[in-house]
């Protein structure tokens, strides 16, 4: 059997395989059905003819390689929690030098993944699971994945105990996912229930830490527990009114109007009371409104009102 590989010009590999009759009709498997342990005889079968229905994950590995033996588990794992996304095949560096020269492996672990026929992607090296699950998402969705996205359908709609009880059964299944905390942070907010909001966002993956829709949510709940009057907007609105325009009241208004929905109303109560006592409760009023742009992100009011801010302060 001769196995060859060429540069093709555009950061692919072309795999190209001349084979003669071996009499193995079926790849060497390993103890599951997504993971096989590759040879020549069964390279053709096993890696370029099954790339061109499922991606295939050529992990190049050594007995003597420590790394190897660091990577190999997470690997496994991933490949039963894929379920079929792609199939893991697994090549002893040592045993099968010949496919270890032609696809020109360097070092070792050497992880390169297949769809079509072609190498399209590849890394060096024992990444950690994050890292590794990053890799992959780029060219494979997990079963696992593609649930997550229905949780976060189930949230924006409004169906947040289905959304709840899906979301339990992936992180059953899948508990290192990283979107799970994310969509139980959202679950959380979208409930109005704020109890365990700062212990959920201080699970996310740092990266998620510092997201504008993160921000957006973390504005909201400051936003929300910012006011600690009680009273209702009806009766704020009825005080404020009637001339009761001590700060307190005027800052509890706005937070009121704020969470009603009535944007540009909290807007201007907070700019007055930033005008009228800018020291208030520690600048609680530009605060405020800080709070109010993060929440609102791209929303037209926000340009509005940060040049209002601007010409306050200058």
């Amino acid at each position: 059997m001769r196995y060859h590989c060429s540069f093709n010009g555009d950061s692919h590999f072309d795999i190209g395989v001349t084979s003669e009759p071996t009499g193995i009709e079926n790849p060497t498997m390993s103890e599951s059905e997504f993971i096989v342990d590759v040879n020549q005889e069964n390279f053709s079968n096993t890696v370029v003819e099954a790339s061109m229905k499922v991606p295939v994950l050529l992990d190049f590995w050594a007995d003597w390689c420590a790394p190897c033996k660091a990577l190999m588990p997470i690997l496994t794992k991933l490949a039963e929690e894929y379920a079929g996304g792609f199939i893991l095949a697994k090549v002893n560096a040592d045993e099968q030098p010949v496919i270890t020269q032609h696809l020109q492996v360097q070092s070792l672990p050497t992880v390169k993944l297949l769809k079509g026929g072609q190498i399209v992607d590849e890394f060096n090296g024992a990444l950690p699971e994050s890292q590794v699950r990053e890799f992959l998402s780029r060219h494979i969705e997990s079963a696992a994945a593609t649930e997550m996205s229905q949780v976060f359908e189930l949230i924006e709609s409004g169906d947040l105990e289905t959304a709840q009880s899906t979301l339990q059964a992936i992180a059953t299944q899948s508990p290192d996912l990283p979107e799970i905390p994310l969509a139980q942070l959202k679950i959380i907010f979208a409930s109005g229930h704020y109890e365990q909001f700062d212990e959920l966002v201080a699970a996310l993956p740092e990266e998620l830490k510092d997201s504008p829709e993160v921000a957006q949510m973390q504005a909201t709940v400051d936003l929300a527990r910012a006011d600690t009057s009680g009273n209702s907007l009806e009766s704020l609105k009825a005080a404020v009114e009637s001339g009761q325009t001590d700060s307190e009241t005027l800052y509890n208004y706005a937070m009121k109007l704020v969470q009603s929905g009535a944007y540009e109303a909290g807007l201007e109560q907070l700019l007055e009371l930033m005008q009228q006592d800018p020291g208030y409760n520690d600048g609680a009023a530009r605060q405020g409104l800080l709070s109010v742009f993060e929440m609102l992100g791209s929303h037209p009011l926000v340009t509005k009102y940060r040049r209002k801010m601007f010409t306050l302060l200058h």
